[in-house]
């Protein structure tokens, strides 16, 4: 049996939201043990001067507790 807990984090990537879940995911199993998952809970992009500058995404991650 096991337990787990979900943090929502954001990540912002200039090439993609594709590159943003990466960035988000690979920075968030630094800090959490255990990720197993994670979902795309909103997408938005940063506008500069008329243009898409970066992007968004805001993470539900999910990691297993121990013990």
């Amino acid at each position: 049996m096991s337990v787990a807990r979900v943090t929502e984090i954001s990540a912002i990537s200039k090439k993609s939201f594709d590159d943003a879940v990466e960035v988000g995911v690979e920075r968030a199993a630094q800090t959490l043990r255990n990720v197993s998952s994670a979902w795309v809970k909103e997408q938005r992009v940063i506008v500069e001067n008329g243009k898409v500058a970066a992007y968004q995404v805001n993470l539900m991650v999910t990691f297993v507790l121990e013990g």
